[in-house]
């Protein structure tokens, strides 16, 4: 018997639609990409407050969630999201806080939405945890030896 030729049909196809990288994932990471970049360039030209860095750094962000790559972020990603945020919620905290920002009635956070709520007036508690999450990032400690203390620094 070869070695690695009497693959089974349905081992190849798992491969053959292994999301996890290759050219195919970055084909669609290129498309998504585009799309959100279309959708922004819309988004700004009916909101003229809006800066390019902020609509560069949200599309990486919703980017960095829709794990999916499907243009939306459901409530596993929301889910996900708020773990990687250090701010777990529960199931219908996480309801709630989508039917905030879903305007469309779908369930799910679409990026026009995600861009309304970042850049909006109204403050949801999605859009204050993404605006302070550079603060739940855990601080580097810092290097080297402690500074030397006397007596006269104690209280």
């Amino acid at each position: 018997m070869q070695r690695g030729v009497d693959k089974p049909v349905e081992d190849i196809n798992k491969i053959k639609s292994n999301p996890q990288g290759g050219k195919a994932f970055g084909r669609q990471l290129k498309v998504q990409e585009s799309d959100l970049d279309r959708i922004g360039a819309e988004f700004k030209r009916h909101n003229t407050h809006v800066e390019d860095e902020l609509l560069e750094k949200y599309k990486q962000k919703f980017m960095l969630y829709d794990r999916n790559h499907n243009g939306e972020l459901g409530l596993d990603e929301v889910k996900f999201m708020m773990e990687k945020l250090g701010q777990p919620k529960t199931h219908l905290e996480l309801k709630k806080m989508i039917a905030q920002v879903d305007k469309t009635g779908s369930g799910t956070i679409e990026y026009v939405e995600f861009l309304e709520m970042m850049f909006g007036k109204s403050n949801s508690i999605l859009r204050t945890i993404l605006m302070f999450e550079d603060m739940a990032k855990e601080k580097e400690a810092p290097k080297g030896l402690p500074p030397r203390r006397s007596l006269a620094d104690l209280p």
